[in-house]
């Protein structure tokens, strides 16, 4: 958007399928508070966020979701190894200057021995349910290109697809492989920063739901970006993860077993702060 800020922009951040329970309890809470999610002018969705992101955009329901979750439907297998998890730190915070330090990751992302790409697509396809057009209503997903290190969007007038920008946001570097997307390789787009709140910038009204809200490595996290975009004149509302829970969550963001709990924790967290977030939202 350019000239004088105006509209909505709910922003879902990244969190792996743990982050991502959490994600959709909090929408599902928000929705039943009488929380008109639907009327923002865009949804910008991060990994996680991406996928949630895309099927409320194509109109699939947050309790519908929020219930496929509890019910053990929805699910997706990471297997990730201590030998990938070291692997990624190292890359990651191996740089204290941010424009070096996702600049490794992205090239320890490039020579990895991974799944085959066509396995996440399809994997990608079926997390999205049905949602595998671009939607009428705005919609945003954000990647970080692994040779550059600088964050990209895709939207419905770019080229890409949308499996394959949701699954070029979900690249999770060393576990996914890149995805090759108009000559150029993506991976996660939490790389840099698990929200990116920033490409809000222009809206009035911003709500803000991460998962995680600290990066790895030398990163900006959401609460600098939601003060940066404060700052400019927006009225941002930003949720993410108490201690309760993170407890509800635990450490392993992969872990399946853990589903259930965080979507009741992100349900239960709506609850709570839903009248704040009625007053910024819903203006």
């Amino acid at each position: 958007m350019s000239g004088s800020s105006s509209g909505t922009a709910l922003v879902l951040g990244g969190g792996g399928p743990v982050g991502g329970a959490w994600l959709t309890g909090v929408v599902a809470g928000l929705a039943d508070a009488g929380i008109d999610l639907g009327r923002a002018d865009v949804v910008i969705g991060t990994s996680a966020g991406a996928i949630l992101g895309s099927r409320l955009a194509c109109g699939q329901p947050p309790r519908e979701l929020y219930e496929r979750l509890l019910a053990g439907e929805d699910r997706i297998d990471l297997h990730v190894t201590a030998a990938q998890t070291l692997r990624f730190l190292w890359a990651a915070l191996g740089s204290r200057d941010p424009e070096r330090s996702v600049r490794r990751l992205g090239r320890a992302a490039l020579a990895a021995r991974t799944g085959p790409a066509p396995e996440m697509l399809d994997a990608v396809r079926t997390l999205l349910c049905g949602a595998t057009d671009w939607p009428a209503r705005g919609l945003r997903i954000a990647a970080v290109d692994a040779v550059s290190g600088e964050v990209g969007t895709f939207d419905a007038d770019t080229e890409a697809g949308l499996v394959d920008a949701v699954a070029a946001s979900c690249a999770v570097p060393l576990v996914w492989p890149p995805v090759t997307l108009n000559g150029r390789h993506w991976i996660d787009g939490g790389s840099r920063s698990t929200a990116n709140i920033h490409m809000a910038r222009g809206y009035d009204r911003v709500l803000a739901v991460v998962p995680i809200p600290d990066a790895v490595g030398p990163h900006p996290g959401a609460q600098r970006q939601a003060a940066e975009l404060a700052a400019e004149g927006t009225r941002v509302c930003l949720l993410h993860p108490d201690r309760t829970d993170r407890r509800a969550m635990g450490r392993d963001m992969t872990a399946n077993a853990r589903v259930p709990a965080a979507a009741r924790a992100g349900y239960a967290r709506a609850e709570a702060l839903a009248a704040g977030v009625a007053g910024v939202w819903h203006g």
